[in-house]
């Protein structure tokens, strides 16, 4: 079945989709409104109030370049504060009552877990910027974050090609890590890794007293095996988590830490120089060098008015998402959703690192993977990474259940869930 689904999804790479029989007048509002959906406050603040940022910012010089469809656009911002059942209730506002033409938003999987089915029963669009479990596809979200295979499945095959042969599979308490786990267990297991060669933890949301988790890390890394942490930590938590690896003299080469929600934003705020050599698992790196992420780098400095200020992967999906929302737009000739959401399907633009991403019939785009080692200053070069893009698989092949299942949102199938094996549609269609 996964030659199957592989083959559904990769014939449609770079493919374009006219969109001019959709199209429908251009709505009568004064401006275009898109909205901000991104914690300020709480927890995940340390994350998302950079991705707020980054959207201010595409905003302006978008409408420097005369908007969308000849009207300005007016960014709607609102504070969720960590808070995921408030993710729910600020959507709705944001749909229902701020009009807003298309929402940015979210960084953890239980918000957009709160808010997916604000989007379908309001049927608006949301483009949800971070690295994911999978397990899902919206016909109402755009993935520009990385599925497993585009980030943790990559990660292990390089662990596993350094002769990693036990592995920490250390998270915060809540959907993604767990399913990401799950996952991951399952394909150690499948590579011959012994179950007794897999650790796995989870800590709440801004866990702070790692003294005791760390030791323990230590502990199972202590046999003379090669061992290596996969860290799906997330949030705020992470500061104190690298600083106590540090007070433990963990360093990469006694138990290397591959992290995949860790960015320049979170080493900013920490001394990296114990952190040398830990690895960090993602789709983009502010180091990359080439024009075109020389030129973002830039334009984000003068933005913030700070020659210091660094980027991030989930700041270059949102790069990505709205360049697409702009051209679906203008290809559909209107910001209705269900036009855009048609015409978003064969959807490419420049990424960051020099290639394209193309938004698959999936509704997630394709994407380079790069492994990187931290630098002491806080930068994170590349010492891996794929020779192209890779098409994202939305259901896991790893996972039972799951394996057989594939999504394609255009017509006649209009489905996230389509069982190849029973040939039925188990979810929402539109």
């Amino acid at each position: 079945m996964l030659n199957l689904k592989t083959k559904v999804l990769g014939m449609f790479a770079g493919a374009a989709m006219a969109a001019g029989a959709l199209a429908a007048p251009a709505q009568a509002q004064e401006t275009i409104k898109v909205g901000i959906l991104h914690s300020l406050s709480g927890t995940m603040a340390i994350s998302e109030t950079t991705l707020k940022d980054v959207m201010l910012m595409l905003i302006e010089e978008q409408n420097k370049r005369g908007g969308v469809l000849g009207k300005k656009l007016e960014a709607v911002v609102v504070d969720p504060a960590s808070n995921w059942p408030l993710f729910a209730e600020k959507a709705r506002e944001l749909i229902a009552q701020q009009k807003v033409a298309v929402t940015f938003g979210c960084w953890t999987s239980v918000s957009r877990k709160s808010v997916l089915p604000v989007f379908e029963e309001l049927n608006s669009i949301l483009f949800y910027p971070v690295q994911y479990e999978g397990e899902e596809s919206s016909p109402n979200i755009f993935y520009t974050g990385a599925a497993p295979n585009q980030q943790a499945i990559p990660a292990i095959d390089y662990l596993l090609a350094e002769g990693v042969k036990r592995f920490v599979l250390e998270g915060t308490d809540y959907v993604y890590p767990r399913t990401t786990n799950r996952i991951l267990e399952a394909y150690l297991l499948s590579k011959g890794v012994k179950a007794e060669d897999i650790s796995v933890n989870y800590t709440p949301f801004g866990h702070s007293d790692w003294q005791t988790r760390v030791a323990a890390i230590k502990r199972f890394g202590s046999t003379g095996v090669k061992t290596a942490v996969v860290s799906t930590v997330n949030g705020d938590a992470n500061v104190p988590f690298y600083k106590e690896l540090g007070n433990q003299g963990i360093k990469a080469t006694d138990i290397p830490v591959v992290a995949f929600s860790v960015g320049e934003e979170e080493l900013a705020g920490i001394d990296t120089r114990p952190l040398v050599g830990h690895l960090a698992a993602w789709n983009y790196f502010q180091s990359v060098d080439n024009p075109a992420n020389r030129d973002f780098i830039a334009r984000w400095r003068a933005f913030k008015k700070n020659e210091r200020a660094v980027t991030n992967d989930p700041m270059e999906a949102h790069v990505i998402g709205f360049a697409m929302w702009v051209k679906a737009v203008e290809a559909a000739g209107t910001t209705d959703a269900t036009a855009v959401r048609r015409a978003m399907i064969g959807i490419a633009v420049p990424n960051l690192t020099g290639g394209i991403s193309t938004m698959m019939p999936n509704h997630h785009i394709t994407k380079p993977v790069l492994i990187g080692e931290i630098q002491a200053n806080g930068q994170i070069q590349t010492v891996w990474q794929t020779p192209g893009t890779v098409v994202a698989q939305e259901w896991s092949p790893h996972l039972e259940g799951s394996r057989d299942l594939i999504a394609d949102h255009r017509p006649p199938m209009n489905c996230g869930n389509f069982n190849v094996r029973t040939g039925r549609c188990g979810g929402a269609q539109r």
